[in-house]
């Protein structure tokens, strides 16, 4: 007799789980509070779906934290098993100029999803839309509402995938963590991950240089560096160099109700080489040289003009090493409605190294819900396929054994 799985929630972690689990072993019924499922996966693809990222493995595990939580599912199913497996769909992908993998050219993010759900219909999962989650009875049944009725099932496996708490509108409201709560199992916090980081900018600066990117830079906070570009906001600074050091700066701020991070000016230049250019053109001004010998913009410049004194600028010395090394303060986190995504949900330690939920047996977690953390770039939805696809593995593993 097949085993019953309820999966809750029907995003991308629940969709390659679903894809993986034996249909001869198990009966799957996927339950979506929407009206369809995929909805943040059809949201994030609005600019390009960025499906994952062209890495080699030990640099690609090392881009999430905790490193140790994610390694063993992204070794058994990465970015190059990731393409394998849309192919064999019928989606074809390619490498971008940024090592972004999407599409290819012509495949819209819907056809993708279709191509999905045609493989689950092909494996006869079940896909219920409209069921509302509401937590559990005192006999520990499911309980759904579905428009004006309210459903109770006691499957013989759970999954929850109800993701994080950003981007609300798709129905990740994080609402499920007090569910958890009334069991005992111990939630961290939300917290904005992928967000804008707030800087009080001089006055002067942000009203000539708002809305304008700073590009092929490197920013550092506490040791970690990245390499890429970031926008100049009214509210602070955005974009997938900052990004990447989410957990470093929301550690900092945590604990100083600050964060400073180092911006690199011009990484392909030595700070010897830089002030060699000085000093070999001590006939030309500050700002001639800057610009002719060191090949910085207007918006490079004025950003180093905002941070430090007349005196630091007019110092060749002094203003060689900020090129290198100028530092920003960050004093707040975006909303966390505002934000890509969230860290924060349910504690890695409540869970096995299978995610099964160490106080509620045969119930399992995957997706944002749990407390790990990611840059963009498509490294949040190669984690979630990740996890889905080795707990489907896991699961057909372990009841293949038991019948």
């Amino acid at each position: 007799m097949k085993k019953s799985i309820a999966i809750i929630g029907g995003g991308s972690a629940s969709l390659m789980l679903a894809s993986t689990l034996n249909e001869n072993i198990f009966d799957v019924t996927i339950y979506e509070y929407n009206v369809a499922l995929g909805r943040k996966f059809l949201v994030a693809g609005d600019g390009g779906l960025n499906l994952t990222y062209w890495e080699e493995p030990e640099t690609f595990i090392n881009r999430y934290s905790p490193k140790q939580f994610l390694e063993k599912s992204i070794r058994d199913f990465n970015n190059v098993d990731l393409r394998n497996w849309l192919l064999d769909l019928g989606i074809e992908t390619y490498v971008g100029s940024s090592n972004r993998i999407f599409p290819i050219k012509g495949i819209k993010p819907i056809e993708v999803l279709n191509a999905i759900l045609d493989k689950l219909k092909a494996q006869n999962v079940r896909i219920l839309t409209k069921y509302e989650w509401k937590g559990w009875n005192d006999k520990d049944a499911l309980i759904f509402e579905n428009s004006d009725n309210t459903i109770l099932i006691k499957p013989d496996i759970v999954v929850y995938s109800l993701g994080g708490a950003s981007w609300s509108k798709t129905g990740s409201t994080g609402k499920w963590t007090e569910h958890f709560r009334n069991k005992g199992v111990d939630i961290v916090p939300f917290q904005p991950s992928n967000c804008a980081f707030k800087i009080n900018w001089d006055k002067k600066f942000i009203q000539e240089s708002e809305g304008k990117p700073l590009k092929n830079i490197v920013i550092s906070c506490n040791q970690k560096s990245k390499a890429g570009e970031v926008v100049i906001t009214q509210f602070g600074i955005e974009g997938g160099a900052v990004y990447a050091l989410s957990p470093e700066i929301r550690s900092e701020l945590s604990i100083n109700n600050a964060s400073t991070i180092y911006i690199d000016l011009k990484p392909t230049l030595s700070l010897n080489e830089i002030l060699s250019k000085f000093r070999n053109n001590e006939s030309r001004t500050i700002s001639n040289v800057l610009k002719e010998q060191i090949n910085l913009n207007s918006l490079m410049i004025a950003l180093i003009k905002s941070v430090i004194s007349k005196e630091d600028f007019m110092n060749a010395d002094v203003l060689s090493e900020k090129i290198k090394q100028l530092p920003l303060q960050i004093v707040g986190l975006a909303d966390i409605e505002e934000s890509i995504s969230t860290v924060g949900g349910i504690a890695l330690s409540e869970t096995d190294d299978n995610f099964m939920l160490k106080k509620l047996p045969n119930n399992y977690v995957i997706g944002e819900m749990l407390d790990w953390d990611a840059p963009t770039g498509g490294y949040l939805l190669q984690g979630c396929f990740s996890m889905g696809n080795y707990l489907g593995k896991k699961l057909n593993e372990k009841y293949i054994l038991e019948s």
